[in-house]
């Protein structure tokens, strides 16, 4: 997941900012007013809706300091967690294409193939031929034990979605196998 620019980050700190502004100065307007230039009871009779708005723009800029806070904090922890799902996919990967013996050039031609792309495009980027790719592709589905990429495509993507869903230690769950097939004691999550 790509971070946000840097305006994307300060603009709730900006509008966060410009509340500040605004308290600040209808605080001390309203404490200048009552200290130096307003009799008091005015302050109370006729000024009574400038100091509940000056009261909820306090409280809502303390709210909005926690919001944007805890907005940041969550952001930065979801970037953080793609960060690890992204080198535990790409651990995943290595250990399964390690699993199933597979040589360097079929390593590269089965990831080429898992991000979508065509045999002939795997071709021109290893500048090889075609046959020769269609040849990997065919021992890495035979290894895989598969029968074509997206059977090989669905093989990771259980993993994904099912390997955190249902627990390793569980001996009456299941995770579902290459056909999509999920023997488990709880309902197939969709």
């Amino acid at each position: 997941m790509p971070t946000l620019p840097n305006w994307k980050i300060a603009w709730p700190w900006l509008l966060f900012g410009l509340q500040a502004i605004c308290v600040f100065f209808l605080v001390t307007e309203e404490v200048v007013d009552w200290v130096w230039g307003e009799n008091p009871a005015s302050v109370i009779g006729n000024d009574i809706v400038e100091n509940l708005v000056v009261a909820a723009l306090v409280v809502s800029l303390v709210a909005t300091g926690f919001e944007v806070r805890k907005t940041m904090t969550r952001q930065k922890r979801l970037e953080q967690q793609v960060k690890a799902a992204s080198g535990a996919f790409a651990t995943m990967l290595e250990e399964h294409f390690e699993t199933w013996g597979l040589t360097p050039s079929e390593c590269d031609v089965a990831l080429l193939a898992l991000k979508g792309f065509t045999i002939s495009e795997i071709a021109s980027i290893r500048k090889t031929a075609e046959g020769t790719v269609k040849a990997q592709c065919n021992a890495i589905y035979r290894k895989a034990g598969v029968s074509g990429r997206p059977q090989l495509l669905s093989l990771f993507i259980d993993e994904l979605l099912y390997g955190s869903l249902i627990s390793e230690n569980d001996p009456d769950t299941k995770k579902p196998d290459a056909s999509g097939s999920v023997s488990t004691s709880h309902p197939q999550r969709v």
